[in-house]
């Protein structure tokens, strides 16, 4: 997605109770769908601790996914810095569950899952794609979209930014930064111009 795109995606998903964090994380973190199903509230710190010598941001534990046997994509677990948007998001997806757990009464299975169906049970992958396609409508974006599209227009956002592919490596899990290069080849920048970008930052009153 063009960045325009992805900002009116956001804005729409503010209003989604079940999926808008969802989206919301996978778009701003860069986490695999599978990901972002399996993740846990015991992984979830809303807080951090701004107070320690080394302040500690709120952040997501990336450790486990909905592959077999609970595996994540590669044996790269990473810790996760959140976003202010999705601290945001999570803290109302928190008390939207909070209000499904208890309209559920007895049917409410405790799994312990951040993003789940009303009565606590894993979401399905057929249904995320499902209300995924209808929030991209409801934003305005032509075509048919997949989940997964959140995550490569997160790398393509990371690299227009100018951060280097050995960082979008390091955030998207990879072991290394060729395999980022080899996947995501046409969302990454072709030509690296940091450098020239800065440099002409800099002198530009010299020219």
């Amino acid at each position: 997605m063009t960045a325009a795109e992805a900002a009116a995606l956001l804005a729409a998903a503010r209003d989604h109770p079940r999926l808008g964090a969802y989206v919301i994380l996978s778009l701003t973190t860069g986490i695999r769908t599978e990901e972002a199903r399996a993740l846990r509230w015991d992984h979830v710190d809303l807080d951090g601790d701004p107070d320690a010598r080394l302040p500690v941001p709120p952040s997501i534990a990336v450790w486990r996914s909905v592959r077999p046997h609970g595996d994540t994509k590669t044996e790269k677990s990473r810790t996760l810095a959140l976003p202010q948007n999705a601290v945001t998001a999570l803290r109302e997806h928190r008390k939207w569950q909070a209000e499904a757990r208890l309209a559920a009464g007895p049917l409410w299975q405790d799994t312990g899952l951040v993003f789940t169906t009303s009565v606590g049970t894993p979401l399905d992958a057929s249904h995320v794609r499902r209300d995924f396609r209808a929030l991209c409508k409801k934003a305005g974006i032509d075509g048919i979209w997949a989940p997964r599209e959140l995550r490569h227009t997160f790398v393509s956002v990371m690299s227009v930014s100018g951060v280097a592919v050995e960082e979008i490596a390091r955030l998207a899990g990879h072991a290394s930064s060729k395999t980022t290069e080899t996947i995501y080849r046409h969302e990454l920048r072709p030509v690296i111009t940091t450098g020239a970008d800065v440099i002409d930052r800099i002198f530009i009153s010299t020219t």
